[in-house]
C-alpha cells in the first residue's frame, strides 16, 4: 500500500521506554553480617550492623573480605568502595530478574540523563530474554534499523565485551556513547553464524504516531512509544479519523517497547466504558491494583484490529490484552515481547539507586504478561522477502478481516 502518510513525530529522548518509575528515598543499605571472632579485624567498613537480618549467616561474606585483603596478589589496587558494590550487584543479581539492578552512582547519574535529554546512541529498545540481552525493536529510521538489526536479534558483544552476565543498564552503557562514533555489535540470528554490525551513533529522535488512509473505509494509526505526550497526539489522530469518512481502524502497536502505564490507560479509555478495567497489577504480597478507562468511548463501536510482534513489549502488551479482553479485538502478526513488569526507583547514599521490581502486569481476564507474552489471534509472519520487496502480509491481513466486519 503506497499511501503517503500523514505523520506526526515529536522529539524525546528516554532511556529505556519500557520501565515505569516511581521515586522514592531510602536511607540507605548497607550488608549486614552475623560476626564470629575469627573475622573481627575486617578493615574498610562502616555501620556494619545496619539492616542486618538475624536470620542470616554473613560470616563467609567477611571471611572471603578478609582473605582478599591478606592474600590478593595487587593488594594496592583493591578499591573496598568497588568491592561494596560489586557485592550488592551480585546479590541483585541473584534474584535472576533481569529488570531488578544495583546501580552504582556512575550507572545512576547516566540513567537519570538518558531521562531526561536526548542521547547518542544506535536506536534500539533492548531488552534480556533467557539471559541474552536480545533487540526489543529497532526505532523507525534509526541508525540501527538502517544497519538491518532487526527485533529478536541476540547481541553476543559488544565492541570486545562479551555480553553474559551483563545488565541491561550495563549495556546500555556501552552501546551509549558520543554522536558520530562508530559501536560494533557481534550479533545471532534464527540460529545463524554471527553477524557484526558497524554503527554510527546519532542522536536519537523518537516517533510517537503515524496516520494514513488504507482506503475501503480503513483509517491506520501507527502508536511507536507511550510517552508523555502520548494520550494528547493520539487524541489528535482520533480526531483525524473521526473527521474523515472512514469507519474503521487499524491500531498498529508493532515494534512498540511500551512507556508509561497512565498513558496506556488513556489511550485503552477511547474503546472501554468507564470502569472496565484496563491492567492489573499484582504485587509480592498478592494485593492488586486495578487500573479502569476514564470512559472516552468515542471507539467503541468502531471494527478494530491490532497489529503486534516480538517488539511490542510492556504499555504495548497492557494496551493490547486489555483491548482482546474486554473488547474481543482480534490480535494479528506475532507474539509480543513478554515484558510486564512494573519497576521503582529507589535513591540509596552516595547517588547509588536500586531499580527494583515490585509488581507484575495481568490483563483484565488474568493473564500474566511478563515472560509469557501475547499470542495473536492470526499469527502471520513477515518474511525476508516481503521486507525487501516493500510488502507487510500482517497488515495486509488485519484489512482483510476488517472487510469482513
Amino acid at each position: 500500500m503506497n499511501l503517503s502518510p500523514s505523520t506526526k513525530q515529536i522529539t524525546l529522548a528516554v532511556a529505556l521506554s519500557a520501565i515505569i518509575l516511581s521515586a522514592v528515598f531510602a536511607a540507605g543499605v548497607f550488608i549486614g553480617f552475623e560476626r564470629k571472632a575469627a573475622i573481627e579485624q575486617v578493615s574498610g567498613v562502616s555501620a556494619p550492623e545496619t539492616g542486618k537480618p538475624s536470620e542470616v549467616d554473613f560470616s563467609l561474606f567477611w571471611k572471603v573480605w578478609a582473605r582478599l585483603q591478606e592474600k590478593y596478589v595487587d593488594r594496592s589496587h583493591i578499591d573496598s568502595q568497588k568491592q561494596v558494590w560489586g557485592a550488592i550487584s551480585g546479590m541483585v543479581r541473584a534474584l535472576g530478574d533481569p529488570y531488578t539492578n544495583f546501580l552504582p552512582p556512575e550507572d545512576t547519574k547516566q540513567f537519570q540523563e538518558d531521562l531526561n535529554g536526548e542521547f547518542g546512541g544506535i536506536g534500539a529498545e533492548l531488552g534480556i530474554r533467557k539471559e541474552v540481552l536480545t533487540v526489543i525493536t529497532p526505532l523507525k529510521n534509526s541508525p540501527a534499523q538502517r544497519a538491518g538489526l532487526t527485533a529478536g536479534d541476540k547481541i553476543i558483544k559488544i565492541d570486545e565485551e562479551v555480553t553474559t552476565g551483563l545488565s541491561l543498564e550495563g549495556a546500555v552503557r556501552l552501546i551509549r556513547g558520543e554522536k558520530g562514533t562508530p559501536v560494533k555489535l557481534s550479533v545471532l540470528r534464527n540460529g545463524e553464524e554471527a553477524h557484526e554490525f558497524t554503527i554510527i551513533r546519532e542522536t536519537i529522535v523518537i516517533p510517537t504516531i503515524e496516520t494514513k488512509e488504507l482506503g475501503n473505509g480503513v483509517f491506520y494509526i501507527r502508536l511507536f512509544s507511550f510517552n508523555g505526550p502520548s494520550p494528547q497526539i493520539f487524541r489528535e489522530a482520533v480526531g483525524e479519523f473521526l473527521g474523515s469518512k472512514n469507519t474503521k481502524l487499524v491500531l498498529d502497536l508493532r515494534g512498540n517497547a511500551g512507556g508509561f502505564l497512565n498513558a496506556a490507560v488513556d489511550i485503552a479509555s477511547w474503546f472501554l466504558r468507564a470502569g472496565e478495567v484496563v491492567a492489573r497489577e499484582k504485587y509480592g504480597d498478592g494485593s492488586e491494583d486495578n487500573y479502569r478507562s476514564i470512559g472516552r468511548r468515542l471507539l467503541e463501536d468502531i471494527p478494530t484490529v491490532v497489529l503486534i510482534d516480538q517488539g511490542s513489549a510492556s504499555a504495548s502488551e497492557i494496551l493490547a490484552g486489555a483491548l482482546r479482553d474486554v473488547r474481543g479485538i482480534k490480535l494479528v502478526g506475532q507474539k509480543s515481547f513478554g515484558k510486564g513488569s512494573v519497576q521503582e526507583l529507589v535513591e540509596l547514599d552516595d547517588g547509588a539507586s536500586l531499580k527494583v521490581t515490585i509488581a507484575k502486569w495481568l490483563t483484565p481476564s488474568g493473564k500474566t504478561i511478563d515472560g509469557e507474552g501475547l499470542e495473536p489471534d492470526v499469527v502471520v509472519e513477515i518474511k525476508k522477502e516481503d521486507t525487501e520487496e516493500g510488502k507487510d502480509p500482517q497488515l495486509d491481513k488485519a484489512v482483510e478481516i476488517l472487510k469482513e466486519l
